[in-house]
């Protein structure tokens, strides 16, 4: 199976491939660095068994 290049989607792309295919540990860890490496909130190892709810909440807060 090919995997999409998750260096090119955008970080809404990514959130939405990782929310549909959440056994891909790949595309989870590839979403997790990009959240760890922006500035603001920083994610904790509890936080990563609480990822789409955390997603969730960030994308509200833009909203």
């Amino acid at each position: 199976m090919n995997h999409p290049n998750f260096q090119t989607m955008n970080e809404s792309e990514l959130r939405a491939y990782v929310l549909d295919h959440r056994d891909d540990t790949e595309a989870f860890y590839a979403l997790a660095d990009r959240l760890t490496s922006k500035s603001g909130r920083k994610l904790s190892e509890a936080d990563f068994e609480r990822l789409p709810e955390i997603l969730a909440e960030i994308k509200q807060q833009k909203q």
